[in-house]
């Protein structure tokens, strides 16, 4: 089968073509074809070598996507060759709370993910896809959706009238954007670019922010809410921004800390007081289990929720997407083909 591998993971050129056999599949696995991939910021991080310690040379990449099943495994029950299917990256996390053992099988980080022909995981991490669901509108639920749903629905218990903030606009964020407006709450989104926050208001945000031109992005959305800030916090930038979330933030929200694409912070939080006088909850997350995927995928059918797709490549270009997605100038999702 062909594939790609992550190679000496100094960057996006080690990025390498290979082909190698294709997996078969165990007891309790499948053999999946992948159709469409989706790529995500921890892909980057991987590549660069900056996603904990270095993986081996030939980790086939990439944490989520959709695909067909080709072949069966020895007792496996409930799916059958044809089916199309996804997972959670976290595949040993099938539900009920968090917990260490979820990172001891991470398509793409200790096992192989989806950038490949042929993928093989265990069948108790998959969601099957309804028919009424494209290609397009699934491949970016596993990652980058379930952890906005985890965020805005599991965690932050959203309800209508909410005000949901959401850091920059790329995959998590606009998922939550969508995920909330579904739920019936307001949005907020920062962007540095007025472009993208127009594509925003679009989509349903109420507040949008260009933190360029505001650095001071918490008084901006104080401001705009009349000083009661969002009560559910989708805190994607890290700890160079968190100080300016718990500033933003209404009496008893949640933050969700998700990661880290804002970098590191050059000092620490000079507001802690503010955690203690809102009564804020914060909250480290790390993506989400089958059994909350599938509670996503439900509000996805019954919504009619469509993911925002910035670009699709072809397989061989997988380097190229990679590329584009670094460059981060794209809305929403970048996604490699296979089919």
């Amino acid at each position: 089968m062909k594939a790609f591998e992550i190679g000496d993971q100094n960057g996006i050129e080690a990025l390498k073509e290979a082909t190698r056999p294709a997996p078969v599949a165990g007891r309790g696995q499948v053999e999946i074809a992948p159709r469409l991939v989706s790529l995500n910021n921890r892909d980057l991080q991987i590549i660069r070598g900056a996603y904990g310690a270095k993986k081996a040379v030939d980790r086939i990449p990439v944490s989520e996507g959709v695909g067909e099943i080709v072949a069966l495994g020895e007792d496996v029950a409930g799916f059958s060759v044809g089916d199309r299917v996804i997972a959670p990256h976290f595949v040993n996390w099938t539900g009920g709370n968090f917990g260490y053992h979820a990172f001891g099988h991470d398509l793409g980080v200790t096992h192989d993910g989806w950038l490949a022909e042929r993928v093989v995981v265990p069948a108790s991490a998959l969601v099957p896809v309804p028919a009424a669901l494209s290609d397009e509108q699934v491949a970016a639920l596993p990652s980058a959706g379930l952890t906005a749903w985890n965020a805005v629905v599991e965690v932050g218990q959203v309800k209508a009238g909410d005000l949901v903030l959401a850091l920059g606009t790329g995959g998590v964020s606009i998922f939550a954007l969508q995920i909330a407006k579904a739920n019936g709450a307001r949005v907020a989104i920062t962007s540095s670019s007025d472009e993208k926050l127009e594509i925003a208001r679009k989509l349903g945000a109420d507040i949008t922010i260009n933190y360029r031109t505001h650095p001071d992005w918490a008084a901006e959305l104080m401001k705009a809410t009349g000083g009661s800030g969002a009560d559910i916090i989708v805190e994607t930038g890290g700890p160079a921004t968190l100080a300016t979330s718990l500033a933003a933030a209404a009496v008893n929200a949640r933050i969700v800390i998700i990661g880290v694409t804002a970098g590191q912070a050059s000092e620490g939080l000079p507001n802690y007081g503010t955690i203690i006088g809102k009564n804020l909850t914060l909250r480290g997350i790390a993506e989400g289990s089958r059994a909350m995927l599938v509670r996503f995928v439900r509000a996805v059918e019954a919504n009619g929720i469509e993911p925002v797709v910035n670009k699709v490549f072809p397989f061989g270009q997988a380097r190229e997407a990679y590329a584009y997605l670094a460059a981060a100038e794209h809305v929403g999702k970048v996604m490699v083909d296979l089919r």
